[in-house]
């Protein structure tokens, strides 16, 4: 079996995806008896291929299930850096306290027009 492209898996409905995982699935427990029992290297090397097809499957769903939602599970967020995933939105940035809006209420900055 080839290794399964993402654009083709989105494009596939619902019921065509859970009959592909299926038979991914049923398809794995040929090779994974074969290791078993000391069978043929090319069957051995078939699992990877459709442990990663399955992987690729549900990640896709996952994807979709979380596709408008507030909060990722922590695997389909954007990996980044550390500190790219702490900093501050410019919302959050661009936010004043209570003091600070008092202060540019009574004290605003002011304009010189001079005279030459």
């Amino acid at each position: 079996m080839a290794r399964t492209k993402v654009h083709e898996l989105r494009e596939g409905s619902k019921a065509d995806l859970s009959t592909y995982l299926k038979d991914n699935k049923a398809e794995l427990a040929l090779p994974r008896v074969a290791k078993v029992t000391g069978g043929a290297p090319n069957k051995l090397s078939k699992i990877k291929v459709v442990r990663k097809s399955i992987a690729q499957k549900q990640n896709s769903a996952l994807r979709e299930a979380y596709k408008n939602k507030k909060f990722l599970p922590l695997d389909l967020r954007p990996k980044k850096t550390r500190a790219i995933r702490r900093m501050l939105t410019k919302h959050q940035a661009s936010l004043k306290t209570e003091r600070e809006k008092n202060k540019e209420m009574y004290y605003p900055i002011r304009k010189y027009a001079i005279k030459v």
